[in-house]
């Protein structure tokens, strides 16, 4: 599943067609396509692994799920992978096998657009009041969770805990008040450190304990392990991360 940055990186691309009317929509995405023809395309607004495309009467939810991907200008794959394809005066845009949904523009005022670490509204202090109140929850599962901090994968998730010595299944409640701030801080460091690599071409070099097997600093062999609610994989070494 993309992460945040990969979401921004998408953003970037679909830009040019910002300002642009709406000739042609096509898809077999579930709503009125109909409804959007003729419509200026006004913004596009990320929310961590969601892209809000903004039109004048209403906008488009695309979440690229797991397997999701968009093409510029040329359709790449099948009709029946495509869920969705705006056209415009200068070329198109088509994303496939995702999720698509058209929301009002009312629900964009219900976001928590604070929770996203890569936002310039991103709110850390929210995001410690929202860690005191799950203690009981393991720090994965909280890295995880989109309502803290939006945008974080497992990635993200892996790299962030090796950074700041933490195993996975630590609670929340026992980490100390400095970890707590390092755990927030890194989550958005790494993210945008994950962005500049990604622009590079070079992020699967930086990759410390994500899908590695020895620890790069005592060069014991790694733990791998599926963790957290949702058994998602956790790459982390016993002696250079604590279990608290």
């Amino acid at each position: 599943m993309p992460e945040g940055p990969s979401i921004i990186l998408m953003k970037e691309s679909l830009q040019p067609f910002v300002g642009q009317q709406v000739k042609e929509v096509s898809g077999n995405a579930k709503f009125d396509k109909e409804l959007f023809i003729g419509q200026k395309f006004l913004e596009i607004r990320t929310f961590g692994k969601q892209t809000y495309l903004v039109f004048e009467k209403s906008a488009i939810r695309i979440h690229l799920l797991m397997f999701g991907s968009y093409s510029i200008n040329k359709q790449t794959k099948p009709d029946k992978s495509l869920r969705l394809a705006l056209i415009f005066p200068t070329g198109g845009i088509y994303f496939y096998t995702c999720s698509v949904k058209a929301v009002e523009l009312e629900f964009l005022s219900s976001i928590d657009w604070e929770a996203d670490v890569m936002s310039d509204q991103w709110s850390p202090e929210k995001a410690e009041q929202k860690l005191k109140s799950n203690p009981k929850m393991m720090v994965c599962d909280a890295l995880m969770d989109q309502n803290i901090f939006s945008g974080v994968g497992n990635i993200i998730k892996n790299e962030v805990l090796f950074r700041i010595g933490v195993q996975p299944e630590s609670l929340v409640g026992n980490l100390p008040a400095k970890k707590r701030k390092e755990l927030i801080a890194e989550a958005r460091n790494y993210s945008f450190d994950f962005l500049k690599w990604k622009r590079e071409f070079s992020l699967k070099k930086h990759w410390l304990v994500h899908t590695k097997s020895v620890c790069p600093v005592c060069g014991q062999k790694l733990i791998k392990k599926p963790t957290s609610v949702g058994k998602r994989r956790s790459f982390y070494c016993e002696k250079d991360q604590k279990l608290y």
